[in-house]
């Protein structure tokens, strides 16, 4: 049968545990950061054309890049806190629409007029988060920080160069040249490229901002598909150790090379608008206290007895899901190539080397990745996709056998927000060892089902609070997103932060399918045929089975 065939040989390469390389042999020195470098990606991507031709700013520039930035932090002060007639309520009263004419004729000054064929893209959202605002300031002032923390969204990011490092002890004045790419999880949607300086000021006792705003007419390019007008966010200081974050999106892209699916979503501005930055925010700020909370939460199970297995287990956790966004969307680094011409749900592929990383098996891997449109909401799919009672019905590779969690750390107020360990018990005896690290992780915007095979002697290393840095992943998994036919609204709960619980709740959703395969453990071998037919299929049949089951549970 063909099911079994393709389970056979993907058993081959994804449920090998990998034990041939030293787990515990020195780690590398890190390299200065540079993009291309960031955290999880390696240098599998070479960077993209725009961003790789660009170089510090020159002495001559740093004085208009310092009156541009000053600027745009007035501008979004004012943006954060004006109402009516700048912005205009929505309909149903929940989202802000910017008036466009009202912006020219509030801020004439800015960087210049709309290019021809861009489109305008302007949000703002608030909400309470469980974070300091000090704390807040770090993250988005460095660049590391910033890029983890969102790496859902932000697929590569690198500081060009820094005007200003503040005021002695904090950013306040900290002024910083920076390029960025930003991503939706999804090969069918270009990424957006954008060169822009950073500047962070502090307002008044507990007021901060940091804003963004483009460079391009500074430094112009011919391929620029996104400038960002002033961006950013303020953030005010609350009781215990809480913020209040006002975050505006407001910039102008052209839009073209959107695929017909998630037109509806890019175009309501919640596949790249401060609802999604807010909403990742707050998700992740949940997630880091989860990994601070010294009281482990009655939520936590299984064979983790302390701390430091705990930290060990999320930190590894946190490295699956970075290393799983860098590679499933339309970078303008990596190419993609299509498999079945037939339609929608295309197969797109793409091969790296593997070579030198102690977080990754050695050799060729394969990565294949597909979206499509499910007539389910995206809480329905999630919902789905992270219950391991349900798994069977569309891992191919846990292949009729029973899924046990072995270990569950809640990392979030909803019960999606988890990491879990999982045995499969295959009725395939060779690979009845098989342990899976799966972190699912839901908000109104977006929810990921992440997952990779690993060796039980690396994952016990891991769980005694070893160092995770040495344990080779190769991630697959799910990146579910709203269809953007009805958009609930991020409204903020009293008890600060997002309500999960209206999002996502109606509407069809948008499911991508990432698997990454090691094909060949010698990374100068040639990649065969058969191995690209055995991913193709696999992606497949494994949406075909997700379709099967979500259908007739719908109808």
């Amino acid at each position: 049968m063909q099911i079994d065939r393709i389970s056979a040989i993907a058993a081959k390469y994804v449920g090998k545990p990998v034990v041939s390389y030293p787990l515990l042999s020195s780690p590398m020195t890190p390299r200065p950061f540079e993009f291309g470098a960031q955290p999880g990606a390696g240098d599998m991507y070479g960077a993209g054309d725009l961003l790789r031709s660009i170089s510090s700013p020159s002495e001559a520039d740093k004085p208009i890049i310092i009156e541009l930035a000053v600027a745009a932090m007035e501008e979004l002060v004012r943006m954060a806190q004006m109402g009516e007639p700048l912005w205009m309520t929505s309909l149903d009263g929940t989202t802000y629409m910017l008036n466009e004419e009202e912006y020219i004729r509030t801020f004439p000054r800015g960087i210049g007029p709309k290019p021809t064929g861009f489109k305008c893209e302007a949000s703002r959202e608030t909400a309470v988060v469980i974070m300091n605002h000090i704390n807040l300031v770090e993250i988005l002032m460095d660049v590391n920080q910033w890029s983890t923390v969102f790496s859902g969204i932000v697929s590569k990011a690198s500081t060009l160069d820094v005007l200003s490092t503040g005021i002695a002890g904090n950013y306040n004045g900290a002024l910083q040249v920076m390029a960025a790419e930003f991503q939706v999880p999804s090969p069918l949607v270009p990424t957006r490229e954008s060169y822009y300086v950073r500047y962070c000021k502090q307002h008044a006792e507990g007021t901060w901002a940091v804003v963004d705003v483009s460079l391009d007419n500074i430094r112009p390019s011919p391929t620029a598909r996104c400038r960002r007008r002033p961006s950013g966010c303020l953030i005010q200081e609350m009781p215990n150790g809480y913020s209040k974050v006002t975050w505006v999106e407001n910039v102008e892209v052209d839009d073209s090379g959107v695929h017909s699916l998630y037109k509806q979503l890019v175009s309501s501005g919640h596949a790249f608008g401060a609802q999604r930055w807010i909403a990742t925010l707050d998700r992740q700020c949940e997630r880091l206290a989860s990994v601070m909370a010294t009281n482990v939460p009655t939520g936590d199970v299984g064979v983790i007895t302390n701390q430091d297995g705990r930290k060990s287990m999320l930190k590894l956790a946190e490295r699956m899901v970075m290393s799983f966004c860098a590679g499933v969307s339309a970078s303008t680094a990596h190419t993609w190539t299509t498999l079945s011409g037939t339609g929608a749900d295309d197969v797109r592929v793409m091969t790296r080397k593997s070579v030198d990383d102690p977080g990754r098996p050695p050799g060729i891997v394969l990565s294949a990745a597909t979206s499509f449109w499910l007539p389910v909401s995206p809480k329905r799919v999630f919902d789905f996709l992270r219950d391991e009672n349900s798994r069977s019905e569309w891992d191919i590779l846990s292949n009729g056998g029973v899924v046990q969690e072995m270990a569950h750390i809640a990392n979030g107020r909803d019960t999606g927000n988890c990491v879990s360990l999982l045995r499969v018990n295959s009725a395939n005896s060779s690979q009845s060892n098989m342990l899976i690290l799966q972190e699912s992780c839901t908000d109104p915007t977006a929810s990921f089902v992440i997952y990779a095979p690993v060796d039980i002697v690396a994952m016990n290393v891991v769980l005694n609070g070893g160092d995770p840095d040495y344990v080779a992943l190769l991630p697959s998994g799910f990146a579910i997103l709203p269809d953007g036919s009805t958009i609930t609204a991020t409204t903020s709960s009293a008890g600060g932060g997002i309500d999960t619980d209206a999002a996502g709740s109606s509407g069809g959703s948008l499911l991508t399918v990432a698997f990454q395969i090691l094909v060949d453990s010698v990374p100068t071998a040639k990649l065969s045929l058969g191995s690209v037919a055995t991913v193709n299929n696999l992606i497949a049949c494994t949406v075909e089975r997700i379709k099967a089951s979500l259908s007739c549970e719908n109808a």
